[in-house]
């Protein structure tokens, strides 16, 4: 199959990307975190603080606060048990038991691991990987790779600067052993959502951080030891105590040029063992195809993005203005233990004004540094918010678009589109007729393919999953929950809002409303 049809069923068509026989062998499931064996380890203390608070500016960074990031990150934070649908009279009832973290995940897989290249007083240089099953690091590679690691990123801020450089990798089998292709998608959109929590995380902790999407793949899976067959990174985060992290700028076409074949050979091979539990693997050939088209082999492959507006709205459209709230303000760690993702638990009920206004303005209020935007000032998301709502004060029923520089709703059509939207689920789990508000993340349909070719798919899945999690973290603070769905018909909904001959498309599907409190048994994973 060719890629850009493949990408093409892959949301619009998504059973031509399974195969017809295909039956998940969960007995041959693997651990939903890596584990290396032999190599040396540094354990992270346990007592991680029920409150997150700003560090003082003039102190060094310390390994202990680095174990707090990383468990708010991507830290195995609870261990729960739930009774699944009843069973008939007579019969045992079964249960279901997942281990949890703060960031949601298709199927609870969690197919992304963090690494970090770390420069504390406290603790030797070199890459480590972070050991989320027993919350300590690994050490992959020891030394200093300031030089390597800035021209695998060109140079593009002062790597100096920074006490830490978190890497975001994808393991493909890790969900593909359940989705199949299906896991592409997931995979951008997940290493999104833990991008987006960890960005948080930095904020609140009082770290400068930016997001560098565009680096020399293979010359940083060198350095940190993995194989592209089975393991890549999506995303690279540096971490700093300054105010930002200097962005340094280039001119593209007079820059020198930087290999990544070249910079492979300025380090040794590393050759770590490590486990995931599965008998035997299964071929995953479009995916190690797309991950290799994705590839940037040179410096000479980064490009800046100028800026992209929303969908226009037609002449005559009706508007309605949001009121104007104060700035919201939530203790992130609380929200962080609370939220989860409802599905049968949604109940109707009235949202206010207020409530649909906090929660679209700060959605969209966290702007981040990263190495798209030709400029650092008011940088703007590449992609769009639009929602069904019900039962909304001083809104009528209907499907909007938000734009965000008016802060106003702009209305597409009117009515009560829930029973439309719930006959477009491919797995009913959720009752959307006890859902005030459906939202739904846009973006081009081109998938950014223009500027950066197939790695713009990724890209825009991980810069969707960076506002999916902003908004379930406000929706939890204002006493809602959400929770993430691809499996819902795009053609329906890019109808139902008129932006299927716009370019745009609907990237995923975020119903909101307030829930009833789940039975399950649960328990933290903190001391």
């Amino acid at each position: 199959m060719e890629m850009d049809t493949f990408l093409h069923h892959l949301h619009f068509d998504t059973d031509k990307i399974f195969p017809p026989d295909w039956q998940v062998d969960w007995e041959n499931a693997p651990l939903p975190y890596k584990l290396y064996r032999g190599l040396p380890e540094i354990p992270l203390t346990a007592d991680v603080p029920l409150v997150l608070k700003r560090r003082e500016a003039d102190l060094k960074p310390s390994l202990m606060e680095l174990g707090h990031f990383l468990w708010y990150a991507y830290g195995l934070t609870q261990y729960s048990q739930s009774a699944l649908n009843e069973e008939p009279k007579g019969k045992a009832v079964s249960f279901a038991q997942s281990i949890r973290r703060f960031v949601p995940s298709g199927g609870a897989l969690y197919p992304n691991e963090l690494y970090v290249y770390l420069k504390l007083e406290d603790t030797p240089e070199g890459i480590y990987h972070y050991d989320v099953a027993h919350h300590r690091l690994i050490l992959v590679r020891e030394g200093n790779y300031d030089f390597y690691l800035s021209r695998s990123l060109e140079n593009s801020y002062n790597i100096s600067d920074c006490f830490c450089t978190v890497f975001v990798s994808t393991i493909f089998w890790k969900n593909f052993y359940k989705y199949n292709n299906f896991s592409y998608r997931l995979q951008g959109l997940d290493a999104g959502v833990l991008i987006g929590q960890s960005l948080e995380v930095a904020n609140r902790m009082g770290f400068s951080s930016r997001v560098c999407y565009q680096f020399l793949d293979r010359s940083i899976n060198h350095l940190l030891g993995l194989s592209e067959q089975d393991e890549s990174v999506y995303a690279v985060i540096p971490l700093g105590i300054n105010q930002s992290i200097n962005c340094v700028d280039h001119d593209y076409n007079k820059e020198e040029m930087v290999s990544a074949t070249e910079l492979c050979r300025e380090v040794p091979l590393l050759n770590h063992i490590s486990s995931n539990r599965s008998k035997r693997v299964i071929d995953y050939p479009m995916l190690r195809k797309l991950n290799e088209a994705s590839m940037f082999e040179t410096t000479q492959s980064f490009v800046k993005i100028k800026k992209n507006t929303s969908v226009k709205p037609s002449l005559g459209t009706e508007m309605i203005l949001m009121p104007v709230t104060e700035c919201f303000s939530y203790d992130l760690a609380s929200v962080c233990r609370k939220r989860y993702s409802p599905d049968n638990d949604f109940m109707i009920g009235k949202v206010s004004q207020t409530q649909l206004s906090t929660l679209l303005k700060e959605t969209f209020s966290f702007s981040y540094q990263n190495d798209l935007d030709d400029t650092q000032e008011n940088v703007e998301s590449r992609v769009s918010l639009f929602g069904s709502f019900y039962n909304v004060e001083g809104v009528p029923n209907g499907a909007y678009s938000y734009d965000n520089s008016a802060h106003a709703l702009r209305r597409i059509t009117q009515g009560d589109y829930r029973q439309f939207l719930q006959f477009g689920l491919t797995m009913p789990n959720v009752n959307l007729y006890q859902v005030p508000l459906c939202m739904h993340v846009v973006g081009d349909k081109d998938h950014l393919k223009e500027k950066l070719g197939y790695r713009g798919y990724r890209i825009q899945q991980m810069e969707a999953g960076i506002l999916v999690q902003r908004m379930l973290l406000v929706s939890c603070a204002l006493g809602m929950g959400g929770h993430p769905l691809l499996g819902f018909d795009v053609n329906q909904c890019d109808e139902l809002y008129r932006i299927d001959s716009k370019g745009k498309t609907s990237l995923i599907q975020i119903p909101v409303g307030p829930y009833r409190p789940r039975a399950w048994l649960k328990g933290g994973l903190s001391s």
